[in-house]
């Protein structure tokens, strides 16, 4: 049973349309992300969620109760923002306590549930401290044990780690996804950040212009996405402008690839994409579907890989970017301006109908 149900939301704010008929089931126990970037309607119907801003059309049902004229407090929910939204004046305990007095929770119970919050995110040393003693990641957890004191049905996070350094924010991600499996709450994330969406979302909800673009696992947004937008967004991708020859057949320049047309009719102009670690650079060039001569313009050392600009003729000159791994690099000893064969395999290309797009 969808433990939040998002039916046909939209919101207005005069003429601009900020979310358009989104509609959403969200499972007991789930962790949804909203990805996307700024401006295509993420956070504002995270709030409509939340209760924050009024929807202008649609509904909002939590837990199978119709939520939607209800005021923040009185929903299930917890929510943990951007700015973590501490109040200075208060100790670590008192911020986390807060919700639970706003609810009118039986003193006798405050202490009790505001020690096992903090406990939960491993800040029980530190109940005594202000928020300006406490370092980004630190304060991060108490607006999450202050979400998390009053045992919401939901837990809403809006770009929680944004404001934290790299290193730490991989760490909270990992403590924030390990803690949300162990208490089995519905959680909802608001987020710009790729990484993030893959590396903790059950599912993930991309959304451009206010619109939801595709739905679905990581692993699935980022192999099979449905536009090119989302191809774009998710990861790095190549494109390049074609047009389909027939069934399985596409023109670039003046060579023909190998690649699923999905039914579309022969004069078509396509765009195609294909991921820089699906291209495959061999020894020498063979006689496998797709493969073809290049060279390299340029290669760029990222750590644990390289990243090659390749450039062959037989395609017409277009510009594609390969990821290699590091030993093959070294034992075929490319450098820029070397000579290569690599292919493009048929089963890793996308095609999307319609001119490449403007990079």
């Amino acid at each position: 049973m969808a433990r939040l149900q998002i039916e046909g939301l939209s919101k207005h704010f005069g003429p601009t349309v900020a979310v358009r008929d989104v509609s959403l089931d969200v499972r007991d126990g789930e962790f949804v992300v909203l990805l996307g970037p700024s401006g295509c309607g993420k956070t504002t119907t995270l709030r409509m969620i939340a209760g924050f801003i009024t929807p202008t059309s649609g509904r909002v049902r939590l837990g199978g109760q119709d939520v939607t004229a209800l005021a923040p407090w009185k929903r299930n929910a917890g929510m943990v923002f951007q700015s973590y939204a501490l109040f200075p004046h208060l100790t670590v305990a008192q911020n986390v306590a807060f919700g639970l007095e706003m609810r009118r929770v039986p003193k006798a119970e405050i202490g009790p549930r505001t020690a096992e919050a903090l406990r939960l995110v491993r800040l029980g040393g530190l109940s005594e401290r202000l928020p300006r003693q406490l370092s980004g990641g630190q304060q991060q957890r108490v607006a999450l044990a202050r979400a998390l004191a009053t045992s919401p049905g939901l837990l809403l996070l809006d770009e929680p780690l944004s404001a934290l350094d790299a290193k730490v924010r991989v760490h909270l991600r990992h403590e924030v996804k390990q803690l949300q499996r162990r208490l089995g709450v519905t959680t909802i994330m608001v987020t710009h950040d790729q990484e993030e969406a893959l590396t903790m979302a059950d599912r993930i909800v991309v959304m451009n212009r206010g619109a939801i673009e595709q739905i679905g696992a990581p692993l699935q947004i980022y192999r099979e996405p449905a536009s090119p937008f989302v191809a774009d967004f998710i990861g790095v991708m190549n494109f390049v402008g074609g047009t389909v020859v027939r069934e399985g057949a596409v023109r670039l320049g003046a060579t023909e690839l190998a690649c699923t047309t999905d039914g579309l009719a022969p004069g078509t102009d396509v765009t195609l994409a294909v991921r820089p670690e699906d291209l495959v650079v061999q020894e020498a060039s063979g006689r496998e579907l797709n493969a073809f001569p290049g060279r390299v313009d340029a290669l760029t050392f990222l750590g644990s890989f390289f990243r090659a600009d390749l450039v062959s003729d037989a395609l017409g000159s277009v510009l594609l970017r390969a990821d290699l791994p590091v030993d093959l690099v070294r034992r075929l000893g490319i450098a820029e301006k070397s000579t290569l064969a690599f292919l493009m395999p048929p089963e890793r290309i996308r095609i999307y109908p319609g001119s490449a797009l403007h990079r």
